[in-house]
């Protein structure tokens, strides 16, 4: 896997028309070939990458991508990529980050359902994480730091996402399943920016 950091300046921002949470997927996914036959998409394979809209200011915009191949050089901007070192997922603990878009599935409807309630949302991942994507979280550092929504219009419909950024340090109770995680993201709405896992080693017991 390839960690990159894509740099946007205002210039950039300008030239791009970078304007809302669509505008900026599709500078994303400019950066990469699309392997996926329409049935593959349609399917929900995964696309093979993952970026995570780290925001900015008068200077310019942040944007993490994780991917399993190199993005292709940029027209604008700055990238700047690295291997990702297998031993990076080997630990135990980690520190995390994600923006997350909570939803869950009505069982008599079967439909979709956005959760928003602060409480309701560290409750399900706290649920949903060990079996979901191979870790366990500590209760007491999870923190719900936003709650944000993008909104957007894409061939002529309005698209709403609500998010969640959470932060806290998770445990690995299985590895194969949370590197998938990793790879691949969690949760829905990742091809617009939700479900990179950020996260950092815990190296020692010093580090609670």
């Amino acid at each position: 896997m390839i960690a990159s950091v894509l740099k946007l300046g205002p210039k950039d921002i300008k030239t791009l028309r970078v304007t809302d949470d669509y505008s900026l997927h599709r500078v994303v996914y400019s950066m990469f070939e699309d392997r996926r036959s329409e049935a593959e998409k349609n399917a929900s394979v995964p696309s093979g990458f993952l970026y995570a809209d780290k925001g900015g200011d008068g200077n310019g915009r942040l944007i993490l991508l994780l991917s399993d191949r190199e993005p292709l050089k940029p027209a604008h901007g700055t990238l700047e990529s690295k291997t990702v070192d297998e031993k990076f997922l080997a630990f135990e603990r980690y520190r995390f980050e994600v923006l997350i878009n909570p939803t869950k599935r009505d069982n008599q409807s079967r439909k979709i359902i956005a959760l928003r309630d602060r409480d309701e949302i560290t409750r399900w991942f706290i649920d949903k994480a060990p079996a979901s994507w191979g870790f366990s979280v500590q209760p007491s550092t999870l923190q719900l730091k936003t709650l944000q929504v993008k909104q957007f219009v894409k061939q002529s419909h309005s698209v709403t996402h609500g998010g969640a950024e959470l932060t806290g340090v998770l445990e690995v109770v299985d590895r194969a399943l949370f590197i998938k995680s990793f790879q691949q993201g969690i949760g829905r709405g990742r091809a617009f920016g939700f479900g990179l896992l950020q996260i950092a080693p815990i190296t020692s017991s010093l580090n609670n």
